[in-house]
This record gives C-alpha cells, sequence and structure tokens, in this order.
C-alpha cells in the first residue's frame, strides 16, 4: 500500500479528480423518445396486421368493427409502454441505493458531503448503520463488520481486515481488505482509502450490465412474427389469383363494376387468409394467464414470460433463501468423550452475546431455548469480561459469575479453540474426522471449550492465555426448504437443468445439493476458475456443471449467456442486488417477492411473492399449459380459415357471381367475431394435457405450428369445407334465385362445425366429449358455447338475416346442418381411439 497522506485531499485535488473521474454516480441510460418507443410497437407485425385489418374494416364499410380494432391497437400499446416506463426503473432503483451523504477527511478536517463528490483518494469515515457509497481500502479498522450480502448473496457478516497492498492476496473475488459500494455497516467503525467510484465500482458494473441489456424477443415472439409473415404472403398470392379470376368470369359487366367486383373478391379472401385472431389469442391467453398465476402467488411482470416458462430448459437457482431457508439452524452436535452433552449446550449459550444479530448465534440460542435453557435461566449471572471475537483469532468469549464460581465459556472456529485446549492427539485426531464428516455434510462448524476459577484475579488478561477444556462441536446449517428437494426432482423428471450459483464455497454447496437431488454434484466450478475461462470454453463447461461457487455478479451473467449460447432457455433466480444483471440477461429472470431487493424485482419478469421454489414448478407447469393451449388455438384457427378460405376462392373458380358467394366480406367478419371469444376463451380454460411434466421442454426452434398440426389443420380444415361448401353449392343448385337460403345452411354448417370443433381439439388424448364433461361446471364455457348457438338462431330466424343475406331454415334443414356440422368434427375423436388401441398393443 503507497503512503497515505492522514490529512486527505485538498480542494485542488478533489477539483482535478473530479474533471478526470466524473460524478461518484451509476450509469444512466439513454432514454429513448416516446414516440419512437410507439413506432417501434406498431412496426411489430402483430401490430401492422391489426392496423391493416382495421383499415380493410373501414374499406369495407364497417367502421364500427374497424375502430374496434383500432382501440384495441391503442390500448395494447399503452400496456407495451407502461412495461417499458417500470422496465426504466431498474436503474433508478440501483441509483437509490447509494448512501446520500458521508463524512471524509480533506484538509485535515472532517466534513460530511454528498456521496456522489467523492473522489477516488479520498479518506471516507463509515461506522455502524453506514452504507458504503463507494469501493476502497480499508486502512483503519476497528472491530469492523459488513454485511455484504447485496452483493455476495451471503448472509453472514464479514470480518475486515488492514490492506496491506492494493493487490488481492486471496483467491476469492470478495476482499476481506476492502469495502464495497451498497454494502452495509454492521459493527465497528473504519477508515477507507476510496479505490473506484460510479461506474467503476461493482455496483457500478451492475447498473452499465443492466443499462446495457437488450431486450429480446420471446421464442413465441419469433414464431408467430414468422406465421404472420407466411400467412401475409400467401394472402397477398391468392388476393391477386382470385381478382384476376374475377375480373375476367365477369366479362359482361362494365369495366368499372368489373373492377369493383374483382377487388372485393380479393379483399375476401385476403380477409379469410390473414389470421388476425394471432394478437387477440396471444393477447388473452397471456392476459389470463398472468391473472391465473398471480392467484398462485406469481406475479407476471412482462406478459411473454407467461408463455416463455413453459420452455425453460436451464433453471439457475441461489442457494441462500431459494434451496435454503436463509436461517440458521443447530443441525448435529457431538460431544467430547467424558462430557455431558447439557453442559455443551449451556455453554455455547453463555458464549453467545445476550442480544445476538448474529444468524449463527441466533440459531445457538433458539436451540438452548429448545433444550430448557432459556434467556432468563442462562444470563442469571454476571457477566465479569468480554473477549471481543476477531478475524484473526477467530473466536470470542464470555466470563461469567454465576453458580457460585467464574465460568470462562468460549466459541469459535475449531482450529482455534483447538490451539487452547488441552487436547492430546488422538483426541485431535478424532476431532478432525469429526470436522471433515461435519463439512462434507454442509455444516458450518463451531467448537465450544471452557475454563472454570475460583476469582476474578484468575481470568486471564486475553482469550489466547486461556486453556480450556474441550467440549465439543456444534454444526450449523441453513436447511434446505421444505418440499424444495420434490420440486426438484419433478423438474429434472421435466427435462430441466437445475444449477445452482452461489457466493458460499463449492463444499457446502455441493452438500446441500447433493441433500436436495440436483444431479451432477460431484464437480464444481469458482468464479476465479471462470475468470480464467473464454467465453466459448465456459461455453462448453456449462454443459456438465450444476454448481458454481464463489461467484460475482459478473460471472453470474457470464454463466447465465454460456447456456443461451448453447440454444437452452434460461430462468434464473434471485434476489440481491448482485443478481440484477444475470436476471436481467436471463430468458426469465425471477425475483424474490419478500426479501427481495427493489433492485432485482425491478430486473425480474416475474416475481414470486411467497418466495417458494414450488412456485416456480407451478409456473412452468403453467406455462407449457398456456403454450399448449395457444398451440391448439393456432390449430383451430387455421381450420376455420381453410373452409372461409376455400370458399372464397372456389366460388370465383366456379363462375358463382359475387352477389351469391358463400361468403361476403360482411359474413367474414360475423364468423371472426364468433371466432375470436371461442377459441381465445374456451381454449385458454382448458386443464393441462396429463403428460405435461412427464416430456422434455420444447425446442424454442420448433415452429408453432408444426408439420403434424398442420397436416391435422389442414385435413380437418378440408373435411368441413366439403360439408359447408357442398350444403350451400347443392342448395344454390336446386333454386340459383334463391342464394340466401343456400348460404344460410353454408353458414349453419360452419358455426355448428366451430362449437364441436373447439371440443374435439381441446385435447390430444381426450375425447371431445369428455373434454366437455371436464370444464361442464365452467359458467364462462356456457356462456361462450351458449352464446354462439343464439348468435347461430338470430341469424337463422330474427329479423336480421335479412339485412345479412340469409334466410330462414325448417327444423328438417336445421337438423340436416347440425348433423354435418358435427360429423365434419368428431371423426377426428375416432382418429384418438385408434391412437389408444395401439398404444395399449
Amino acid at each position: 500500500m503507497k503512503k497515505i497522506d492522514w490529512n486527505g485531499l485538498t480542494k485542488e485535488q478533489v477539483a482535478r479528480k473530479r474533471d478526470e473521474f466524473g460524478l461518484n454516480q451509476l450509469e444512466q441510460k439513454k432514454k429513448e423518445p416516446f414516440y419512437l418507443k410507439i413506432l417501434h410497437i406498431i412496426l411489430e407485425p402483430m401490430f401492422l396486421l391489426l392496423i391493416v385489418a382495421a383499415l380493410i374494416y373501414f374499406f369495407l364499410g364497417e367502421p364500427k368493427d374497424g375502430l374496434i380494432m383500432l382501440v384495441f391497437v391503442v390500448v395494447i400499446i399503452a400496456i407495451e409502454v407502461i412495461q417499458e416506463w417500470k422496465t426504466d426503473q431498474t436503474l433508478n432503483a440501483l441509483k437509490d441505493l447509494s448512501a446520500p451523504k458521508i463524512k471524509v477527511i480533506r484538509e485535515g478536517q472532517s466534513n460530511e458531503i454528498l456521496s456522489q463528490e467523492l473522489v477516488p483518494g479520498d479518506l471516507m469515515l463509515i461506522e455502524e448503520g453506514v452504507k458504503v457509497p463507494a469501493d476502497g481500502f480499508v486502512i483503519k479498522a476497528n472491530d469492523l463488520r459488513i454485511n455484504e450480502s447485496s452483493l455476495t448473496g451471503e448472509a453472514e457478516a464479514v470480518w475486515k481486515t488492514l490492506a496491506e497492498t492494493e493487490e488481492s492476496t486471496s483467491e476469492d473475488y470478495w476482499r476481506e481488505d476492502y469495502v464495497y459500494t451498497g454494502t452495509l455497516v454492521t459493527t465497528g467503525s473504519g477508515t477507507i482509502l476510496v479505490d473506484k467510484i460510479g461506474t467503476k465500482t461493482e455496483y457500478g458494473k451492475i447498473g452499465k450490465h443492466l443499462a446495457s441489456a437488450e431486450e429480446e424477443a420471446t421464442p413465441l415472439d419469433k414464431q408467430i412474427g414468422k406465421l404472420v409473415k407466411v400467412c401475409a404472403i400467401i394472402a397477398l398470392i391468392f388476393l391477386t389469383l382470385v381478382a384476376v379470376v374475377t375480373f375476367f368470369n365477369d366479362a359482361d359487366l362494365p369495366l368499372k363494376a368489373r373492377f369493383v367486383e374483382s377487388i372485393l373478391s380479393g379483399i375476401t379472401i385476403a380477409m379469410a387468409m390473414i389470421p388476425e385472431e394471432f394478437p387477440v389469442v396471444l393477447t388473452v391467453f397471456l392476459s389470463m394467464g398472468a391473472w391465473r398465476l398471480a392467484k398462485k402467488q406469481s406475479l407476471i411482470r412482462k406478459l411473454p414470460a407467461v408463455e416463455t416458462m413453459g420452455a425453460v430448459s436451464v433453471l439457475a437457482v441461489d442457494k441462500t433463501g431459494t434451496i435454503t431457508e436463509n436461517k440458521m439452524t443447530v443441525s448435529e452436535i457431538w460431544v467430547t468423550a467424558n462430557q455431558a452433552e447439557d453442559r455443551l449446550i449451556e455453554t455455547m449459550g453463555l458464549a453467545s452475546e445476550t442480544e445476538p444479530y448474529d444468524p449463527m448465534e441466533i440459531a445457538m440460542l433458539e436451540y438452548d431455548e429448545a433444550h430448557g435453557w432459556s434467556k432468563e435461566r442462562l444470563f442469571n449471572g454476571q457477566l465479569v469480561k468480554e473477549y471481543p471475537f476477531t478475524d484473526e483469532l477467530k473466536m470470542m468469549g464470555h466470563v461469567w459469575d454465576r453458580n457460585a464460581r467464574i465460568e470462562i465459556t468460549v466459541k469459535g472456529s475449531p482450529e482455534s479453540v483447538l490451539n487452547i485446549s488441552a487436547v492430546d492427539s488422538k483426541k485431535r485426531a478424532e476431532i478432525a474426522e469429526v470436522i471433515d464428516r461435519f463439512s462434507h455434510e454442509g455444516l458450518r462448524v463451531i467448537a465450544v471449550g471452557e475454563q472454570i476459577v475460583s476469582t476474578e484475579a484468575e481470568v486471564p488478561k486475553t482469550i489466547e492465555a486461556c486453556e480450556l477444556n474441550f467440549l465439543g462441536l456444534i454444526g450449523l446449517s441453513d436447511p434446505p426448504r421444505k418440499g424444495v428437494a420434490e420440486d426438484i426432482q419433478q423438474c429434472q423428471k421435466a427435462g430441466i437443468k437445475v444449477v445452482m450459483i452461489t457466493g458460499d464455497n463449492g463444499v457446502t454447496a455441493g452438500a446441500i445439493a447433493r441433500n436436495v437431488g440436483i444431479a451432477n454434484t460431484d464437480e464444481f466450478i469458482t468464479g476465479v476458475e471462470i475468470d480464467t475461462l473464454t467465453a466459448e470454453e465456459l461455453k462448453e463447461k456449462v454443459a456438465d456443471i450444476t454448481i458454481f461457487s464463489r461467484v460475482t455478479p459478473e460471472h453470474k451473467m457470464r454463466i447465465v449467456q454460456a447456456f443461451k449460447a448453447r440454444g437452452e432457455v434460461v430462468a434464473m433466480t434471485g434476489d440481491g442486488v448482485n443478481d440484477a444483471p444475470a436476471l436481467k440477461y436471463a430468458d426469465i429472470g425471477i425475483a424474490m417477492g419478500k426479501r427481495g431487493s427493489e433492485v432485482s424485482r425491478e430486473a425480474a419478469d416475474l416475481i414470486l411473492m411467497d418466495d417458494d421454489f414450488s412456485t416456480i414448478v407451478s409456473t412452468v407447469k403453467d406455462g407449457r399449459r398456456i403454450y399448449d393451449n395457444i398451440k391448439k388455438a393456432i390449430g383451430y384457427i387455421f381450420v376455420i380459415h381453410i373452409p372461409i378460405a376455400l370458399t372464397a376462392l372456389f366460388g370465383p373458380i366456379l363462375g358463382i357471381p359475387q352477389a351469391a358467394l358463400l361468403l361476403l366480406p360482411v359474413h367474414v367478419v360475423l364468423l371472426e367475431l364468433v371466432i375470436d371469444p371461442t377459441c381465445s376463451v374456451v381454449l385458454e380454460r382448458q386443464p393441462s394435457e396429463p403428460d405435461i411434466m412427464d416430456r422434455p421442454p420444447r425446442d424454442p426452434k420448433e415452429s408453432i405450428l408444426s408439420r403434424g398440426l398442420l397436416v391435422k389443420s389442414v385435413v380437418q380444415g378440408l373435411v368441413i369445407f366439403v360439408a359447408s361448401f357442398l350444403a350451400y353449392y347443392l342448395t344454390l343448385q336446386q333454386n340459383p334465385s334463391n342464394d340466401e337460403l343456400a348460404r344460410t345452411m353454408g353458414l349453419a354448417v360452419l358455426i355448428v362445425a366451430n362449437l364441436f370443433l373447439v371440443q374435439v381439439n381441446s385435447s390430444n388424448h381426450l375425447f371431445g366429449i369428455q373434454t366437455f364433461i371436464k370444464l361442464i361446471h365452467d359458467k364462462v364455457i356456457w356462456l361462450i358455447l351458449g352464446g354462439t348457438m343464439l348468435i347461430l338462431l338470430a341469424l337463422i330466424y330474427a329479423p336480421i338475416n335479412s339485412f345479412l343475406d340469409l334466410a330462414p331454415l325448417s327444423l328438417t334443414q336445421l337438423a340436416i346442418c347440425a348433423a354435418l356440422g358435427m360429423v365434419s368434427v368428431c371423426w377426428y375423436d375416432l382418429i384418438k381411439l385408434a391412437r389408444r388401441v395401439l398404444k395399449k398393443e
């Protein structure tokens, strides 16, 4: 360490350093203009599709439908902008963590300044309760202990030593002779030589990573985007084809009329081909999914996260608080031969503080309480002397005048307590074996000893001068949360790799990982090792590692990026400021709602309101259910659009006049007003498939409209088209002048088929009647299906039918339509039955 000027900096030096290093503040994220945010959202394929659909409605003289669509666009844009604004709060929350004021020595005087005015070289004075505002070397310390959990994730406070060199003498990234921005002084005081400020500090690096993190499109967004583009291209081709065919078919009409008829025919099929239900389906499914998850203590901050959770293939979890309870507990005690267990329990309590803040001491006194040693009974004497804990000695002691004698009670690291105990070599070897066993079980080991003297004059001046009677060992642990082992097993069964990322040492982390059933715990990799690896090397390394120990925020971020580079969909849990960059870079950032910092919650996509690991598993299951149901809805939309598109195509090809076509533009709009609520609500409410957590995560690169689903949709769509078009065409052939009756027959078949289709396609395994029975008590399902039937009856028999170019049906004709609609869909249940039989065989 260079020679220190204890008078501090002069005004001139401060001014010079301010010019060189700037203010002690975090990275400022460049704000995007409000109009650009809206423009970026509008240019997304989904919103372009909605706007085009709205314009088509206006063009067709349907301003009401066009206005509804535009209102929908405005609402979704507003939601997106609000989500953007909430994300911007991440850095603001981080800035608020800095201490507002701090004491420094400048020109030989102690002054209080704003923390943002600190410069490298300042002598900063810290004491109990102060939040450290800059990184620096410890040059003077008086029982200085700092809680660094906001950076390291570890709850145990760290005793600080004096810095002798500017280079670290330890392999650990986190130094004991150095303090870090955002950490909290729990005891003592110290003088710090400021080394780094602003973006150069460990907190600053976190802020920089948060500011530079780019928002990525979710796997579902990418798939839907591709699908929409393909549909738009096909619609354009069909529009041109139909317009040309209609133009030449209407050769007997005037040129202007031919042109208008051909354009209307083209727009009709374009509307039939463009699946504008997609944005509605996605919004409804994700919004309803988020609402359901909120009832299960899982708060979704970004809607796409609902579905992305179902694609998670790697779940990176923090040890403390996520896997464990974040509460120290005495798990095991070992008593040396010829010593009483009760005396060991009593002595460890006497060696603790009467009003402890240390988690381990709290655990010891709770253990004492449980074994009959209440505080009143334990601390019933006079405290004569204290031997304070120091980092060098790694032990502490209390001297009590009680029970007509002087009791010296000591606890600390086994090595330190053994050094002042009367223990022979054989006994030492036995103790060493127990210590080794405790360590491999993931326990923190504390040794306890005592010395009894007659008078206060016999009490040694220092703890090192004591001659202890070694009583035994205490094994403390942060126990795993209840049910976490079962939850991890369920994740691994579902093909999700669970990895532990922790600031603790690898041996302890490995022991806890084994206890909860995490796979491949024989090897672990440390933060120091990660520093030696390139991005490509780390990418290869993470394939087989499930334990990452002694890691920094930057290491966590690199680990997440390495998994993503392997094509994994990564979910990361965290609660501290140190987790924020990794949460931001992960596909799904999961923050803890109860104990999580504001920064981690702002950086996350999902917040666990109950901090319970099982809620993650439940969310994964819901995510998979939602994705399954979205796939079913998209398949359903394709099925329905095929007969709509083919009727619009075959009419002009068969030479049917524009006015007599099965579906006019108004009917296409009508059908889609029926389709949207049916597929969006009925399919969204379907429960998960039985095997949903027994199969591996889906490939994020797979198309949402897989080859199997496409073939199934095309075949179902063709059968429905044949049934509806046949009913329409045969009726039209019998009476060419009564196109209203023919149109009503075809439209009735389509709507009835729609009702059965949503039940048949609700499950890949259950029959349509079974899916209906499962939700038979669901009032919403009855409302949707009953409402659709009422609409059908109103179209056929209400006075509105003449306005829509429809005609009433006889009961026989209605029965024929109902039968055709049912048969055109329910044949697929026979396919399911055949699959069941083949599977059993």
